[in-house]
């Protein structure tokens, strides 16, 4: 039962680091590379570079909760919905399509 969890390859889970800029401060973030697999996807579907898609995410988080949080854990919980209540839902799909289009459109001007 658990050769699906159990037999995948190391480079899979395997640690990467990316250097980003959040907030106009450059900064590195560490996660598995499936996760990375998983917010360049979200980001390519939004039409948007990764460094663009979590720049913009980091903000809109601030926008809400106001206060510094643990943005790597939240990225790994972000791939986790994606996954769960998004990837292969066309209408969710166009959906976040159309808000990417206003979002970064909006950020742009």
């Amino acid at each position: 039962m658990c050769r699906i969890f159990s037999a995948q390859t190391a480079d899979r889970y395997a640690y990467q680091t990316r250097s980003i800029r959040l907030g106009g401060h450059a900064t590195s973030i560490r996660l598995e590379a499936a996760f990375w697999d998983i917010l360049e996807e979200i980001a390519m579907l939004q039409g948007v570079t990764l460094g663009r898609f979590l720049s913009k995410l980091h903000d809109e988080v601030l926008e809400f909760q106001e206060e510094e949080m643990n943005f790597t854990s939240l990225l790994r919980c972000a791939c986790l919905t994606y996954l769960a209540e998004v990837r292969g839902q066309e209408d969710d799909n166009d959906r976040l399509r159309r808000e990417a289009v206003q979002a970064f459109h909006t950020a742009a001007e």
